[in-house]
């Protein structure tokens, strides 16, 4: 049978289509072609309307005020102080302070299509991720919100964070910060002319696309390296957050704003001075405290390597240590509170810098006696821990800085500096 003509009268072609209905109509196209080419058409912009017409809000989500878990759960949260820390890691009021200062960068204008997302829920979601690291999407079906929308609220929230806390939590270098450092050193662990305990760890990533090999780490992960110093009170007093994986192998601290700043003494360290109770003696530099993968300096102590030592090299790597596990200890409370950390983040590499750099804002802003043991015990129980780095700018360290390393080990020893309990630890 044959097939009936075709009409083109029936047939709506859009301007840009004209090359193809040129085609079309011009001999010698078959009848059956043509039938072809006009099915394969429709079939086109069927395809077409189908993947444009994507919903703004979905249904499901336009039930959050009434459905969603910030309208009941939080609601009722904010009504029992115990079960609101283990939610969002902090009461309801530290939350409440917190938003009160980053509330004005997470407020969006309404449109007609949809209202915006109000700033608290923005919060609620940043603080949920970060305490458990849960995806974007097991927190979108939570919250009843589109998966790019708590993505975009994490990233918000974050650098909202960043702008409106670091400089009040991260105090600016001086010289009577540094010595206030020194002094709760020496009365809490016992080292003196200490300004702060150094280390570094890696935080997993998601392989970055193209990104080759920078990011693999001696782990066999993909990482970016978190570097910190502590005082005595498991305070951040710096971090740098963003060095590739592999870096740390060249010396991400060598090459950091604090390495650099402490080999050319632009960071207003106070002048040497005696160690407590032998003013009679010549004084030392302040310096910080660190681990073998870290060099020695005379700014930067760090243990006597080998296991055949003699007791009083045993002594200072003993005392050393003790003031170094401060450090230890920070990274395991910011971890055991943000979660996230554990786990291993999936998203651009400056949007994981802005989420680590955010947890170790809030470890800061929230830190009080109470919670640092609550925190420890967790991180102790879940027997869980942040991978070190690893040779943090060489294991090489000058003469004076020998000499220096030697006067504190003797320090150790004397009756001004020894402690009762030391000659047990050897």
């Amino acid at each position: 049978m044959r097939s009936p003509p075709l009409n083109p009268r029936f047939l709506s072609f859009p301007s840009t289509n004209k090359t193809f209905a040129a085609y079309l109509f011009t001999p010698p196209v078959t009848r059956e072609i043509k039938r072809s080419f006009v099915a394969l058409h429709l079939l086109l912009r069927v395809y077409r309307q189908r993947r444009n017409r994507r919903l703004w809000v979905h249904p499901i989500n336009k039930k959050r005020r009434t459905h969603r878990v910030f309208h009941h759960l939080v609601a009722e949260l904010s009504l029992d102080s115990d079960r609101h820390m283990k939610y969002f890691r902090m009461s309801a009021d530290q939350m409440d302070h917190i938003l009160s200062l980053i509330g004005p960068d997470l407020t969006k204008q309404n449109t007609n299509f949809r209202e915006s997302i109000e700033p608290k829920q923005r919060l609620a979601v940043t603080l949920r991720f970060l305490a458990t690291g849960e995806t974007f999407s097991s927190l979108a079906f939570q919250y009843r919100l589109g998966k790019s929308t708590v993505a975009n609220s994490v990233h918000m929230t974050c650098r909202a964070i960043e702008k409106r806390m670091k400089r009040s939590e991260f105090t600016l270098f001086s010289e009577e910060m540094w010595r206030d450092v020194a002094s709760a050193f020496w009365k809490e662990w016992n080292f003196p002319n200490c300004i702060g305990a150094i280390d570094g760890k890696h935080i997993t990533i998601a392989a970055p696309p193209h990104s080759g090999s920078v990011f693999f780490n001696y782990k066999k992960t993909f990482s970016i390296v978190l570097l910190a110093l502590v005082d005595a009170h498991y305070r951040f007093i710096y971090v740098q957050v963003g060095d590739y994986g592999r870096a740390s192998d060249g010396g991400v601290y060598s090459g950091s704003q604090l390495g650099i700043g402490m080999e050319n003494k632009t960071l207003h360290v106070p002048a040497d001075c005696p160690l407590p109770g032998a003013e009679q003696q010549l004084p030392l530099p302040y310096t910080m405290v660190g681990d073998a993968a870290f060099p020695l300096k005379t700014y930067l102590m760090r243990p006597f390597p080998g296991t055949r030592l003699p007791p009083w090299q045993k002594v200072f790597n003993y005392r050393l240590s003790r003031a170094r596990m401060v450090v230890e200890c920070a990274f395991g409370i910011l971890a055991a509170r943000w979660r996230v950390l554990y786990t291993r983040i999936t998203m651009k590499p400056e949007n994981a810098d802005a989420v680590i750099l955010a947890a170790c804002i809030l470890h800061n802003h929230l830190l009080n006696p109470a919670d640092n043991k609550r925190f420890l015990e967790e991180a102790q129980e879940q027997g869980e821990y942040l991978q070190d780095a690893r040779n943090m700018g060489g294991n090489r360290g000058c003469r004076d800085a020998y000499n220096i390393r030697e006067k504190f080990a003797a320090f150790f020893l004397s009756p001004e500096g020894s402690v009762s309990w030391q000659d047990r630890r050897l």
